[in-house]
């Protein structure tokens, strides 16, 4: 006797909705790339012998500037200094958060004039500058998610600075430890897209900081090498809309499928310091 096997028809897939992403109206200070070169290298990026122009820079930097006024946000322009080249990555000139600034204390000495620099606009803009004892370097490794400090150490800001921090802003803070050195700043190494979802890039952090965001965000979006060599981690996101750089277009497909809406940006000039879009965007945070 043989006995046939009954075949059944295959089940569709199931298929999960992507949440529907809301966008907020952000406020955000930048600086042209006035003064833009590649005079030094204090990261793996930079290279004195890659002819920099400066003139590519800034309309890159402009259109950039340009696509956050199409999406309604608000943006400031710090006045650049010459013989501050690196001032053009605004995100590392301090934390803003309510009527506080926490001014950036710089790991180089190349860079140090800048905190004197976006110190001298906050206090002009009104608001109430503070100091670390120990170094940070601002937005770069200090990223705020709903009402929780992420705060990167390892290469550029010092760990006992994210006390000092907790203790100006009221915020509680996670400190994350990076390890690759091409991923200097926590910007490098991770994005915030909106108050409770992130997307990082997992060997840029030790075995506890990915624990710690393992158990923090159980939702978040891994992202492979290809997308975070080219920086594609260091975006600015309104929630909905994640402006990164244009040549993450892995990165760009995850965020589509997880609902956002990428919008790519060139500013292949300003990768040859070491910074793309979220560096070259302080956001005020209310």
């Amino acid at each position: 006797m043989t006995i046939s096997e009954e075949v059944m028809p295959h089940a569709a897939p199931e298929t999960t909705a992507a949440p529907t992403r809301t966008a907020t109206l952000r406020h955000y200070a930048m600086t042209a790339p006035e003064h833009f070169t590649v005079e030094y290298a204090i990261n793996p990026w930079m290279d004195t012998s890659t002819p920099v122009d400066t003139a590519l820079a800034l309309a890159q930097w402009h259109t950039l500037r340009q696509v956050y006024a199409d999406l309604g946000h608000r943006v400031e322009l710090v006045t650049p200094r010459r013989g501050l080249p690196d001032m053009v990555y605004a995100a590392n000139g301090g934390f803003l958060t309510g009527d506080t600034a926490v001014v950036a204390r710089f790991a180089f000495p190349q860079r140090a004039a800048e905190a004197d620099a976006y110190a001298e606009w906050m206090d002009s803009h009104g608001y109430r500058t503070v100091h670390t004892e120990h170094l940070n370097e601002g937005q770069g490794d200090l990223l705020l998610v709903g009402r929780t400090l992420l705060a990167g150490y390892g290469f550029r800001t010092d760990r006992r600075a994210h006390d000092e921090v907790a203790a100006l802003t009221g915020l509680a803070v996670t400190s994350l430890e990076l390890v690759d050195p091409r991923f200097y700043h926590l910007d490098t190494a991770l994005a915030v897209l909106d108050d409770s979802t992130i997307a990082y890039y997992p060997p840029a952090f030790s075995d506890d900081a990915r624990r710690r965001l393992a158990e923090l965000f159980s939702d978040a979006i891994e992202v492979g090498s290809a997308d975070a060599y080219v920086l594609g981690l260091n975006v600015v996101s309104d929630g909905r809309h994640v402006v990164m750089p244009a040549a993450a277009t892995g990165f760009a497909d995850q965020l589509r499928r997880a609902g956002f809406d990428p919008i790519g940006v060139d500013l292949s000039e300003l990768l040859k310091g070491g910074g793309s879009v979220k560096c070259c965007t302080l956001e005020l945070h209310p």
